[in-house]
């Protein structure tokens, strides 16, 4: 991190903030309470961590107005320090470098429209009628199908596979080995059981701003296009089916696994391995978190936290919860035997 260096002031500046202390000490890192050293920058964002504060060495530090005073050090004044914390760390990211234009390597259709700002590297492949936009960036090995449109700033990380017909909006960054674009899960079985593919027409339609994670696929619509709204941010190893379509600003994180048209609101969570699917298509409405694990089968149309699984245990207590709750059913059936008895004989004695 030693090739970046600024003033705390400028630091505080870029997020609207203000300093207590120094505000000429030099910042030329970034790094956790426990690890910071001098002239690094850290964070206060969770109070689990107050602790730290007492011996860090970072010359300075990013928290809100209430913990300043657990703090004699320098400090980036803010309500919301994560979020600082976050347009900060921007500044000190060493992007990988390419060669301006278009490498000796590269295999660009010559029905395809590269913009003369963009970047294109060694083993790339961009189909035909494809539009790559200004300041794009494209690393190597990058596979981009026909008919696809880069929208301007937008990234893609090497080996990142484009199906044909893919759109994607401006500033969006995709990482290594995701797939956008394959053909959904379709298939038709005849009188025999034999499976017979179902042709998937559609494409896909990815908004600006969006953060599409390694190794995460996302399907092509089997007729519409699948839709990923403006500022959705997916983790990796993410599976998105054909036609999902998934709202502004949602976040899902690694292991999440969609079945094909869902629809999913605005500004929702899907955290850790959470899985979509059920008897039919299922929507869930803005504003839901779904915890870690949890199988949603059925619409959500209350904005909240959902749950589901099991808490984990001792291996010993859980295999003995296991057992009684294979005998819940009949468990439950007893306990509406004794009521109603226990009824019957309140009545009689009345």
């Amino acid at each position: 991190m030693g090739e970046f260096s600024f003033t705390l002031e400028e630091l505080a500046k870029h997020v609207g903030a203000h300093v207590s202390g120094n505000a000429q000490v030099v910042i030329n890192g970034l790094g956790s309470l426990e690890a910071a050293r001098e002239g690094e920058l850290s964070h206060l964002s969770n109070p689990a961590y107050k602790h730290h504060l007492a011996d860090t060495a970072a010359s300075a530090i990013i928290l809100d107005e209430k913990n300043l005073a657990h703090w004699q050090g320098n400090a980036i004044v803010t309500a919301n320090p994560y979020l600082a914390f976050a347009k900060i760390s921007q500044l000190f990211a060493a992007v990988p470098e390419l060669e301006p234009g278009i490498d000796p390597g590269a295999k660009v259709d010559e029905r395809a429209t590269v913009a003369a700002s963009a970047t294109i590297g060694p083993g790339v492949v961009i189909g035909a009628d494809c539009n790559i936009g200004a300041d794009v960036r494209i690393y190597p090995n990058v596979v981009i199908g026909a008919r696809c449109r880069i929208g301007a700033g937008a990234r893609l990380m090497a080996n990142v596979v484009f199906g044909s017909d893919v759109r994607l909006g401006a500033r969006s960054i995709v990482h290594s080995g995701a797939v956008v674009g394959a053909d959904g899960f379709g298939f038709a079985p005849d009188e025999q059981g034999h499976l017979h593919e179902i042709a998937q027409l559609g494409g896909v339609e990815i908004g600006e701003d969006v953060s599409i994670g390694a190794c995460s696929s996302i399907d092509r619509g089997a007729i519409e296009d699948t839709v990923i709204e403006d500022g959705v941010k997916i983790d990796n190893q993410v599976q998105i089916g054909h036609n999902c379509h998934v709202g502004a600003h949602s976040i899902l994180c690694g292991c999440v696994g969609i079945v094909g048209s869902t629809v999913i609101g605005r500004h929702c969570v899907l955290a850790g391995a959470v899985g979509v699917g059920g008897d039919g298509p299922i929507e869930i409405c803005d504003h839901v978190t779904i915890s870690g694990m949890t199988h949603v089968s059925a619409s959500i149309t209350e904005p909240g936290v959902y749950s589901g699984g099991v808490l984990h245990n001792t291996s010993r207590q859980w295999k003995r919860n296991a057992l009684r709750f294979q005998k819940l059913d009949e468990l439950n059936r007893r306990v509406a035997r004794l009521e109603r008895a226990l009824a019957m004989r309140q009545s009689a004695t009345r």
